[in-house]
C-alpha cells in the first residue's frame, strides 16, 4: 500500500518542510515539501539521509539506567515505568535536599516544537531552562534585542530581492537550510553582490563577487572602519536614518578614530577595499543584507561586532524593505489568533533563575547562558544544580576532558534524551530514547515571518524500536513526578486540539501541504506605520535594555593577541560541512561514506617552513591534549589560522562508523568555558591557540 504524507525535518535545526512516501508501512523516499516557494522539491544530503537513520541499529533503541562507572558504557535496559519512576525519585531526592530550582534543563533551543520540555521544567518548580545558544546564535539575538526590540527569529532576510550580502564568515552553502542557500543563489543568478570575509576560502566564498581575506578576530575593526566611512561620507539613508534611529551622535563620536586606514593595520584588508564596499553598499541600498548569521561564539567583543552589522543594515535603511531585513509578524498583526501556549497553563516558578542571582554588566533573556550553568555545576555557585536534562543536545562532545568531569562531579542525576547514542548519553544515568522524526508526531510549530504560518510534523510509521516521541517523554515524567495534572495529554491530538483552540482552524487542514497559513499575502510596513519593539519604538543605539541592566552601548577594539607562527602556534577555528550537522550525523551510515573524517587545513607558506607538506600526519595539541590528523595544506587561509570541519572523533564505542575518526576540536578548548563575552556572557570559541607539528 502507498501512501505520501508532509511533515518536518529533523536531520538539523533548520526544519525544512518534507513529503514523504511509504510503501506496505516502509519509508522510500523523502524530498522537500514542493508546496513551499524556495524548497520546491529540493533537500540536502543530511535529510536525504534520514532513512539511515531510521533504519540504523546503532541508534538508541530502548530506555537505560547506569549500573556501572559514569562513562565505562554499563547500562541495563529498563521498561519506560521503571526509567520514569527511577528519574521522578531522582528529582525528589534532589529538590528536597537542595531546592526545587537545582533541577535544570538545557536543549538545543525551543525552536518549532520546543515548547513541551520547558513544560514539564516549570511542572516540577526550576525556572533553570537553558539552550546552546550561547555557543551558536545569543550575541545575534541579544544585539537584535537591544536595538529593535526584536528577538533574531523575528528577523528574516529577503536574500531572492536583494542586491547586495555582506557575510562574515557565514558559510551559507555548506551550513546550510536549503530555501535559505536557494535564495541566496537565486539573487547571485539575478545580478546581486555577494562581499564575503573570512579567515579561509570556504564554498560560499567560491561563489562570492568579492572575496576578502581577514586577519582572526578583527571583524569588528572591518565593520567599525566601515561605519566611520558611511557616516564621515554621508552615504547612509538619511530619511531613514532621522526618522527611526536614536543615539547618532553618540555613534559619530565613538567612531571617529576608527578609519579605514586604522582598520588596514588590524584586519588586513587594504582601506581603498572598506571605502569601495561603503559606496557600493550605498548605491545598491535600501536592498543590502548584512547577515549577522548564525554561529557567532567566536570573540570576546562578538555581541559588539553584532551590533555593529545591524547598526549598518539600519543607516543604510535596509530593515522592513524589500530585499533587506524583514520584520516578523504576530497572528494579531496579520489579523488571525495564535496558538494556545502549553507553558501557560502551568504557574511560574517563584524562584530566580541562575542569572537573576549574577548581578549586572551582562544581559539574558528568556534561555540562561550555558556557561552560567556550567559554574553553577562546578562551584555550586549562585546555588547548586544538582540535576541535569540535556535534550537532543551534546554538550560533552564539545568540551575539554577535564570540563566534563568536572560537570559529572558536580551532578548527582545526568539524564540524556536523544535520538542517537551521544557522548552525553554515554555519561547519563538515565538514557530516555527519543524516536526519530519520522516515527513521531510533534506539537504545532509556527513559521515566524512576515506570512506567519503553522507547521506541523507528523510520523509517517510507528517507531521501530522501545523509544517515544518528546510529548510521550515529558508527560510521562511529569505523571511519574506527580504532576500529571499540568500537562493531561492522552494523545498527540489532546495536544493538537488545545493549540488550535479558537483559531478556527482543524487538524485536517494541515494534510492538504502540511502548513496552514494565517494571512493570505505577507504583511510588509511602510515607513509610515513602521514600529519598532523599543521603548521609544525607534531603532535605539543607547539602548533602554542595556542601561538596565548596565551594560556599555560601545565597547572600543582591542586588537587580538598574534600567535607565535614560526613556533608553530595558531588560532584554531572550525566550522561545519555540508554533509553533518554539528555532532549528530558522523554515524550515518551515507553520510559517513562520503565524509568519515576531518583534516587539518594550514597556509602553505607557513606549513613549508614547518617542514609539512600536504597529506602528511601532523600532531596539533594544547595545554592538556594532542591529537594526530592529515594536513590539507592551501594557500586558501590565513597564516595566523588553522581550521578543522567540526564534530569528528566520536568517542562512544557503540557507533562503530564513526569512533575514533578524525580530531574533536571540543578537546582543544582548554579554559575557554571560564570566558564569557563582553556585555552577553556567551561563549568564546575563536580565542584558543594549539600548536602544530610534525608527526
Amino acid at each position: 500500500m502507498n501512501r505520501s504524507l508532509y511533515s518536518v525535518c529533523g536531520m538539523c535545526s533548520v526544519r525544512c518542510p518534507i513529503r514523504v512516501e511509504v510503501t506496505d508501512e516502509r519509508i522510500n523516499w523523502i524530498e522537500g515539501n514542493p508546496n513551499v516557494p524556495g524548497i520546491e522539491h529540493s533537500l540536502c544530503a543530511r535529510g536525504s539521509s534520514g532513512i539511515s537513520l531510521l533504519y540504523d541499529f546503532e541508534r538508541l533503541q530502548y530506555p537505560m539506567i547506569r549500573i556501572g562507572p559514569r562513562g565505562s558504557g554499563q547500562f541495563k535496559r529498563a521498561s519506560w515505568e521503571e526509567a520514569f519512576k527511577y528519574v521522578a525519585e531522582a528529582i525528589g531526592n534532589i529538590q528536597s535536599q537542595y531546592g526545587k530550582k537545582s533541577i535544570a534543563l538545557v536543549d538545543r533551543g525551543a525552536g518549532l516544537f520546543g515548547e513541551i520540555q520547558r513544560v514539564f521544567l516549570r511542572s516540577i518548580g526550576s525556572p533553570n531552562y537553558f539552550s546552546h545558544d550561547d555557543f551558536c546564535r545569543k550575541n545575534v539575538d541579544l544585539a537584535y534585542q537591544t536595538l529593535l526590540g526584536y528577538g533574531r527569529p523575528e528577523v528574516g532576510y529577503d536574500f531572492s530581492n536583494t542586491k547586495h550580502m555582506v557575510f562574515y564568515g557565514r558559510n551559507a552553502l555548506e551550513s546550510l537550510g536549503v530555501r535559505e542557500a536557494n535564495n541566496i543563489i537565486k539573487a547571485l543568478s539575478n545580478g546581486a553582490r555577494l562581499t564575503y570575509l573570512d579567515v579561509r576560502v570556504s564554498k560560499t566564498a567560491t561563489k562570492a563577487t568579492k572575496f576578502l581575506q581577514i586577519r582572526p578576530g578583527t571583524d569588528y575593526a572591518f565593520n567599525l572602519a566601515l561605519i566611520h566611512v558611511i557616516l564621515r561620507e554621508n552615504l547612509f539613508d538619511r530619511e531613514f536614518v532621522e526618522r527611526f534611529i536614536t543615539g547618532l551622535p553618540e555613534l559619530e563620536n565613538f567612531i571617529k578614530p576608527y578609519t579605514p586606514d586604522w582598520a588596514e593595520k588590524e584586519t588586513g584588508i587594504p582601506s581603498y577595499e572598506i571605502v569601495e564596499l561603503a559606496k557600493q553598499l550605498s548605491a545598491d541600498k535600501p536592498k543590502v543584507i548584512l547577515y549577522p548569521g548564525w554561529f557567532a561564539a567566536r570573540t570576546m567583543n562578538y555581541f559588539y561586532n553584532a551590533r555593529s552589522i545591524i547598526i549598518l543594515n539600519a543607516l543604510l535603511g535596509s530593515i522592513e524593505q524589500k530585499g533587506g531585513l524583514i520584520l516578523a509578524k504576530t497572528p494579531k498583526e496579520v489579523g488571525a489568533k495564535g496558538l494556545n501556549s502549553l507553558l501557560e497553563r502551568v504557574p511560574a516558578p517563584q524562584e530566580k533563575r541562575i542569572e537573576a542571582e549574577e548581578g549586572k554588566g551582562f544581559l539574558y533573556d528568556g534561555a540562561g547562558h550555558i556557561l552560567h550553568l556550567f559554574r553553577a555545576i562546578k562551584t555550586g555557585q549562585p546555588y547548586p544544580i544538582k540535576g541535569l536534562f540535556v535534550m537532543r543536545y551534546d554538550p560533552f562532545a564539545g568540551i575539554t576532558h577535564k570540563d566534563i568531569q568536572e560537570l559529572l562531579n558536580g551532578l548527582d542525576l545526568l539524564v540524556a534524551i536523544d535520538t542517537n547514542y551521544s557522548s552525553t548519553a554515554w555519561y547519563a544515568d538515565v538514557v530516555l530514547p527519543e524516536s526519530t522524526y519520522l516515527e513521531r508526531d510533534d506539537m504545532i510549530g509556527m513559521q515566524r515571518g512576515a506570512k506567519p504560518t503553522l507547521i506541523m510534523r507528523r510520523k509517517a510509521i510507528n517507531p521501530l524500536y522501545d523509544t517515544k516521541g518528546k510529548w510521550e517523554i515529558f508527560t510521562g515524567l511529569a505523571k511519574a513526578c506527580g504532576f500529571g495534572d499540568y500537562m493531561p495529554y492522552e494523545s498527540i491530538e489532546d495536544i493538537w486540539n488545545y493549540q488550535l483552540e479558537g483559531t478556527g482552524i482543524k487538524i485536517e487542514e494541515f494534510e492538504k501541504t502540511g502548513q496552514v497559513a494565517l494571512c493570505k499575502d505577507p504583511l510588509m510596513y511602510s515607513r509610515d506605520d513602521l514600529r519598532f519593539k523599543t521603548k521609544s519604538q525607534k531603532i535605539e543605539i543607547l539602548s533602554e535594555k542595556m542601561v538596565e541592566r548596565e551594560v556599555p552601548y560601545f565597547l572600543e577594539f582591542q586588537s587580538p593577541p598574534k600567535p607565535d607562527i614560526e613556533k608553530g602556534e595558531f588560532k584554531l577555528v572550525f566550522g561545519r560541512i555540508a554533509v553533518h550537522t554539528h555532532v549528530q550525523t558522523h554515524n550515518n551510515k551515507y553520510l559517513n561514506e562520503i565524509i568519515p573524517e576531518n583534516d587539518l587545513w594550514i597556509n602553505d607558506q607557513v606549513a613549508k617552513q614547518l617542514g609539512i607538506k600536504d597529506g602528511d600526519i601532523i600532531e596539533i595539541s594544547s595545554d592538556d591534549y594532542s591529537a594526530k590528523i592529515r594536513a590539507k595544506v592551501t594557500p586558501f587561509i590565513h597564516p595566523e589560522t588553522v581550521f578543522m570541519y567540526r564534530g569528528f572523533e566520536n568517542e562512544v564505542p557503540f557507533k562503530t562508523r564513526s569512533v575514533g575518526k578524525g580530531v574533536n576540536e571540543g578537546r582543544f578548548l582548554k579554559g575557554a568555558f571560564e570566558k564569557m563575552a563582553y556585555g552577553s556572557h556567551t561563549g568564546v570559541l575563536f580565542e584558543n591557540f594549539i600548536k602544530v607539528r610534525k608527526a
